[in-house]
């Protein structure tokens, strides 16, 4: 036997490759909608803040009020499973070790993230279809089958940047200080783009400040979806896809190198 040159370990087939990324996959998004701590206030927090204000008060407004806090309550809702799915649970499972297990089993790297980016995607159509539903049903809201699919796939790629702030998060702080984090930054961002009140009601130093939040861009597009284009969709689309890009190289680079 050769000491001085030693087998090179054969490179996973990718059929196995594939199969360890989906069962991956499988077991993030099985673990989570097993989890109702988790998925019940994700899908009835935004559904809930839809009702007060989209049902009840919105239509004694204006007959548009509902179809624009459709858009902007499904992406304060689809911000929730990238921020705390990513932020919480990674905090969480560096502290108890089990990212350490995963890192020892034969599998890519990347599946650990993929499955919870698929799993953050996941929670991101159901909340989209429920807000639809709701305001269809609800709000008599008049949404053509084109729109409905836009702002689903808006929302649900939108939920990447977000994937990528909670896998930064993550890296931050430890598990017993990553809710009050991951609040601290999700509830005020909510509020300073724009989702909870139009922007023209905040004072002007809050609305110069807005786009610098991801939620601002990722609303845009909602409501272009909707029906409240900007003419702007190409500019938030590169700056989403540029945060997200940034953000979890970042995020990678310190998970690489703090575990």
């Amino acid at each position: 036997m050769d000491t001085l040159h030693p087998p090179v370990p054969a490179a996973m087939p990718r059929a196995r490759v594939l199969a360890a990324y989906l069962q991956e996959t499988r077991a993030e998004c099985l673990r989570y909608l097993r989890s109702p701590s988790f998925v019940l206030p994700t899908l009835l927090f935004p559904a809930v803040f839809f009702l007060m204000f989209g049902v009840v008060l919105g239509a004694r407004n204006s007959l548009e009020a509902p179809r624009f806090l459709l858009a902007s309550y499904a992406t304060f809702g689809v911000m929730a499973p990238g921020l705390f799915g990513f932020g919480m649970s990674l905090a969480l499972e560096r502290d108890n070790g089990l990212l350490t297990l995963k890192r020892a089993l034969p599998m890519p790297p990347a599946a650990y993230l993929a499955g919870k980016t698929a799993m953050a995607m996941l929670m991101a159509a159901l909340i989209t279809v429920l807000l639809q539903a709701l305001a269809i049903n609800l709000a008599h809201v008049q949404l053509q089958v084109p729109q409905m699919l836009h702002l689903a796939l808006a929302c649900i790629a939108g939920s990447m940047p977000f994937c990528a702030l909670g896998l930064l998060l993550g890296t931050l702080v430890k598990g017993h200080g990553a809710p009050a984090l991951v609040n601290l930054l999700y509830l005020p961002m909510a509020f300073l783009s724009g989702l909870w009140f139009p922007l023209s009601m905040l004072p002007a130093a809050v609305r110069g400040l807005a786009p610098l939040w991801p939620s601002y861009h990722l609303n845009a597009l909602a409501q272009a979806a909707v029906g409240f284009d900007d003419g702007r969709a190409g500019l938030h689309v590169l700056w989403l896809a540029a945060f997200t890009a940034v953000v979890f190289a970042i995020a990678a680079w310190r998970l690489r190198r703090h575990g």
